[in-house]
């Protein structure tokens, strides 16, 4: 028994080493295992199936939020919204409509006013009427014409808008799996590219159920990442389950990593500290 005893607290000593050399410190009884991960993953498909033009992006390059990251062919698309910016800008229609309108509101107030004088009959008062609600539906027609092709305008600008797809969040490039020449679907096999989000982290931590209510939203707590990367850093708990894993008998904390300069990797097992 006493050779047992010796034994045991040497391999709980070589423990603590190991812990204190990993995370610069040594073991304490808040301190749990954890994960850092990226806050988010994307897979960046188009929504449209067309040849790819350009990537502006190559694996590992920081992207920021709105950066134009694919280009696709829109040969078509720019023939489409110079013809329909065309179309809407004409004013010929509009100008025949309005001169046919004068012309006709002349002839009927001539009419009216011969008729009123007895030296026309009603009828071609009537006819004088006529014109003139005619022409003035051929304006209403042109103007609404017009409306259309301007709509018409923005359509072809929001199909053309989708041969650029532009960069969803600010983070890094993880893998490039299409090329320029390639075949972009929407199928969900088949992305061009694959982004991280790094800047802030996921901290996420296994806990026992009994520490729960210990760890609330908003605590702060210390992470010790793996070497190389080593350090110390300041990480808030964001979120606590609220649903407990009843066969291990744990829950899931996650804290949010600040990683301004992108120095720690995504990936990397840690330590986490609660104060």
């Amino acid at each position: 028994m006493g050779t047992y005893n010796v034994f045991l607290r040497i391999s709980t000593l070589g423990a603590s080493l190991i812990c204190a050399a990993l995370y610069g410190g040594a073991s304490h009884a808040n301190e749990y295992d954890c994960l850092i991960e990226a806050r988010q993953t994307v897979e960046i498909r188009s929504s449209v199936e067309a040849v790819i033009k350009s990537i502006n992006v190559s694996r590992g390059d920081f992207v920021k939020k709105g950066d134009v990251l694919v280009t696709l062919e829109s040969g078509a698309e720019e023939a489409a919204l110079q013809l329909a910016k065309s179309r809407s800008s004409m004013q010929g229609e509009i100008n025949a409509a309005r001169a046919r309108l004068q012309l006709a509101r002349k002839k009927w107030e001539q009419a009216q006013e011969l008729y009123e004088q007895n030296f026309v009959a009603a009828s071609a008062r009537d006819e004088a009427v006529a014109e003139y609600k005619l022409a003035t539906e051929q304006l209403r027609q042109a103007e609404e014409n017009q409306t259309l092709a301007r709509l018409e305008v923005k359509r072809s600008e929001e199909i053309l808008a989708l041969r650029t797809i532009r960069s969803p969040l600010s983070g890094v490039v993880v893998e490039k799996v299409l090329s320029p020449g390639e075949f972009a679907t929407s199928n969900i096999k088949e992305p061009i590219l694959r982004l991280a989000e790094i800047n802030p982290l996921n901290v996420e931590v296994i806990m026992p159920v009994s520490q729960y209510g210990r760890v609330k939203p908003g605590a702060k707590a210390e992470v010790f990442p793996e070497n190389p990367i080593g350090g110390k850093y300041s990480a808030t708990v964001k979120i606590v389950d609220r649903v407990v894993d009843a066969a291990s008998g744990t829950f899931g904390v996650r804290l949010e990593l600040p990683n301004r300069k992108g120095r720690i990797p995504a990936g990397i097992r840690c330590r986490v500290r609660f104060q």
